[in-house]
């Protein structure tokens, strides 16, 4: 593949308390043929995350249309396991709702932080959300103790297909503690009801990785799929993209050389790239992403050129 880079679509102006800096996880749906509706998370001052959005152009998704003016909900109670922030990850339409699956930011205090997954939805066309319990849908278990995150969720023959991230690993790596998770894959009737365990679906192999990120799955025909992932590298210290494909969204065969789209020296993506999202409006295939430091500048996008 071959992409353009087309440059930064979104970087909050700090006007807001609850989103002073960052735009992460750029989580693009196609609300109509005039909005293109980008999710993210955005920072305040403490650097706890709220969900947002940035409604763009669809035909020139570097135009901005409007913003979020407030956070679509709020950071868990104290003492639950998004009190510390709430990350969107991934929205789908459900007859005429929408859910959205995010990861809630949990503090710790013998390892640095627990991520796992909850569930809001919206029944206003994806304007508000409104989360369904103050509890994870995908919670702790012994096979997956501390990360149970990074959902990509797709709505299919009345089933909930969810690809995320788990793993019950910590690592050092040059006197920083740093998490260890692989993909997993799952399914539901509900989308609110799931199994405490996944099916393995990609590992770490790599001898200098030790994680993945958001996993992105498009789905080009009935034995086609393509896998858009993160990866987190040991000798770097930050984020790479990966690409897989799969004839049937379970057994991925890695082909990160394909990918096409890596850090710019001297830019906002210089030393990390992540989080990549690929949707295809009309002719035209885009791919949204974060840089340096988790999306500190806000998300940009490219065009596939080839």
């Amino acid at each position: 593949m071959k992409w353009r880079k087309l440059g930064i679509v979104y970087t909050p102006d700090g006007s807001k308390p609850w989103a002073k800096s960052h735009a992460m996880i750029p989580t693009p749906v196609l609300m109509n043929n005039n909005v293109l509706r980008v999710y993210c998370a955005m920072c305040d001052e403490k650097m706890v995350g709220r969900p947002g959005y940035v409604d763009l152009n669809p035909e020139n998704p570097l135009e901005v249309i409007s913003v979020s003016s407030a956070p679509l909900f709020d950071i868990g109670l104290p003492g639950t396991f998004d009190e510390n922030g709430v990350l969107p990850c991934s929205v789908v339409a459900v007859g005429s709702r929408y859910f959205m699956y995010y990861v809630g930011f949990e503090l710790g205090t013998q390892i640095r932080y627990r991520l796992l997954t909850g569930v809001a939805v919206s029944d206003d066309g994806g304007l508000t959300f409104k989360r369904l319990g103050h509890t994870p849908v995908l919670e702790r278990s012994d096979e997956e103790l501390y990360f149970r995150c990074g959902p990509f969720a797709l709505w299919q023959q009345n089933r909930m297909r969810l690809w995320y991230i788990g793993g019950n690993q910590w690592i050092d790596l040059d006197g920083k503690s740093m998490p260890v998770y692989d993909l997993r894959y799952q399914e539901s009737g509900d989308g609110l009801t799931w199994q405490k365990a996944g099916r393995l679906s990609l590992t770490v192999t790599n001898p200098d990785e030790h994680g993945f990120g958001r996993p992105w799955v498009v789905q080009r025909g009935a034995e086609d799929y393509q896998l858009f992932y993160s990866i987190r590298k040991r000798s770097l210290g930050a984020y790479r993209m990966g690409y897989a494909e799969s004839k049937d969204g379970l057994h991925w065969t890695r082909k990160d050389h394909e990918m096409g789209l890596d850090v710019s020296a001297g830019q906002f993506d210089s030393q990390a790239i992540m989080y990549a999202a690929v949707i295809t409006i009309g002719a035209k295939t885009y791919c949204f992403y974060n840089g340096n430091d988790f999306g500190r500048e806000g998300f940009a996008v490219a065009e596939l050129i080839g």
